[in-house]
């Protein structure tokens, strides 16, 4: 018997409620509520930068890293609340199905795409051009895509997903540190000897601990995820949950303003391509590597 609609979208439609009602309401807060000066920092001013102003390059990338921020909140809430149920659920003796990530996804691009350029286009002054606004969905939808896939892993199989954050550390350095090497070139206080060095020994640190978690994984008789699913964690980390971390640990309590994507990206596009490439290297060979060492076992 054909089971009705509802059973499969039953929740996944309620989620998208919750979850496009959080993200619209953040955003209506930061563009219609806040104060501009403190949250996109209009007018700081730095060592040998001119005051920011609204539509600089800087000030612009800040708008659409808010919805990375918008993201990473709801990366943290709804792996706790998929945790939190799974628990209740397997304590009652029943069997919980999480909602697959994609459905979520899905429901929720109509009202996001609708929501922000209504909000970010027409409250509080200046409103976004529509390239802006367009950037604003576009990232926040991006980011939403990764922040939804460790629900199911929460509820399903929560150490697994443990395993695979402190996995995903390593990948980090690639992801993040990489882009140094641009630095000196943007007239950044960073030497070349200085840009490299974090360039190189990130790549070295995020291997060694990747050869560490290998051992670890071996001592404790833990599978290996596939080379995806480190991936995905990876930037779920670097691109997701950090610029949310940067935005409620590292600023000022009486300033809690948007980092610029500078602080997470790469100004050029190749050097960013790069760092995402040598992460995915990474990703396939220790997974390989992983699996090379358990058959040689057997």
């Amino acid at each position: 018997m054909r089971k009705p609609w509802y059973v499969n979208w039953g929740l996944p439609l309620l989620e998208t409620m919750f979850i496009s009602i959080f993200i619209l309401g953040l955003f209506y807060y930061w563009y219609g509520l806040a104060d501009r000066y403190i949250i996109f920092l209009y007018g700081h001013t730095a060592a040998g930068i001119p005051p920011a102003q609204p539509f600089d390059e800087m000030t612009s990338s800040r708008y659409w890293m808010s919805g990375l921020v918008a993201a990473g909140a709801v990366m943290v809430l709804y792996t706790a609340a998929n945790w939190l149920w799974g628990q209740v659920t397997a304590r009652r003796k029943k069997h919980f199905v999480p909602s697959t990530w994609w459905q979520v996804w899905m429901l929720s691009t109509i009202p996001i795409s609708m929501g922000i350029p209504a909000i970010t286009m027409t409250v509080n002054s200046p409103t976004l051009p529509p390239s802006l606004a367009a950037a604003c969905v576009v990232a926040t939808l991006l980011g939403l895509a990764v922040a939804l896939l460790p629900g199911k892993w929460a509820a399903e199989r929560p150490m697994e997903l443990i395993w695979l954050v402190a996995d995903s550390i390593g990948l980090m350095p690639a992801l993040l540190l990489l882009r140094a090497v641009e630095l000196p070139g943007r007239g950044l206080s960073v030497s070349y000897a200085t840009a490299w060095l974090m360039a190189i020994g990130g790549l070295v640190a995020g291997s060694v601990w990747l050869a560490g978690m290998s051992m670890l994984r071996i001592w404790r008789h833990k599978e290996t995820p596939n080379a995806r699913a480190l991936l995905l964690a990876g930037l779920g980390l670097s691109y997701v949950l950090m610029p949310l971390v940067h935005h409620l640990l590292a600023t000022p309590p009486a300033y809690r303003y948007i980092s610029t994507a500078s602080n997470f990206f790469a100004f050029n596009l190749g050097i960013q391509f790069l760092a995402l490439m040598v992460a995915a290297g990474l990703a396939v060979g220790v997974t390989r590597g992983r699996r090379w060492w358990e058959f040689m076992r057997k």
